[in-house]
């Protein structure tokens, strides 16, 4: 009982952010064939819904690991315009070199997000792994940012009907009652034309999905369905303000489910 109050009362005094706010990395492929170039979107929008998509602004750094190698990528970033169901946004492409076998863990730390309806900043640190060769070597360490979420499960290998974990870090230590919102990539972008598909499922009657952590920061969720999904932990960075502002520092992971044939 004690435990369950502690939880609830970290999970309320984290800040909300606005619902189904998430920062994509989408490549077509997160199991990579042969060496080369991979493209990538960074696309800040509201995924499961096919939505509203939000205008970016340069990220303040974009970066990849493989084999405890830090490389920066910056200079493969470009702006570029995401055409939504909904409007039109100011996006960027990017490209990840995959030459050797094992993981590559991208991290985007964006510019912080000024949600006008809300009044506060949002910031969105977010990693995703790719993977030549089904060589492991990276995905299970932390990269040392300022909150993220550490997988437990090949974020690359997840079967539809089994379970993800992920424990929530901030400045290396595990979080408490942190909350987790879910959202599934319902509508894949097309990067050729830099534009959205169509959805290929509804968002959820009963609005977002949520997990709150336990008391080491760990959270499960069963995988219904093949795809993209995507974690964001609300407000668990240590920086809470900016420009006199609140600001949401969130962990966000996304993972790549299929289904066993």
């Amino acid at each position: 009982m004690k435990l369950m109050s502690l939880v609830a009362a970290a999970a309320i005094s984290l800040p909300m952010t606005a619902s189904a706010h998430f920062l994509l990395h989408h490549t077509d492929e997160v199991l990579i064939d042969r060496p080369g170039d991979v493209p990538m979107g960074l696309i800040f929008w509201h995924p499961m819904e096919n939505g509203h998509a939000m205008d970016m602004e340069k990220p303040e750094e974009f970066f990849m690991i493989h084999n405890g190698e830090k490389t920066d990528l910056m200079d493969r970033v470009a702006p570029a315009i995401f055409k939504g169901k909904e409007n039109e946004a100011a996006a960027f492409t990017a490209s990840v070199p995959v030459k050797r076998s094992g993981d590559y863990v991208v991290v985007t730390k964006p510019a912080p997000y000024y949600e006008e309806s809300e009044d506060i900043y949002i910031q969105q640190i977010t990693k995703s792994v790719l993977n030549r060769n089904t060589l492991p070597t990276d995905w299970d360490q932390p990269v040392g940012l300022p909150t993220e979420i550490l997988p437990l499960n090949k974020p690359y290998n997840v079967i539809v009907g089994s379970t993800f974990s992920g424990v929530v870090l901030s400045e290396g230590k595990p979080v408490a009652g942190a909350e987790i919102e879910i959202e599934y990539m319902a509508a894949e972008p097309d990067l050729a034309a830099f534009a959205t598909t169509e959805s290929t499922v509804q968002p959820m009657a009963g609005g977002s999905i949520v997990a709150i952590t336990d008391a080491n920061g760990v959270f499960t969720f069963g995988i219904p369905a093949a795809g993209h999904w995507g974690f964001a932990a609300l407000g668990s960075g240590p920086v809470t303000e900016h420009n006199g502002k609140e600001l949401s520092q969130d962990a966000v992971l996304w993972i790549h489910a299929t289904e066993l044939k």
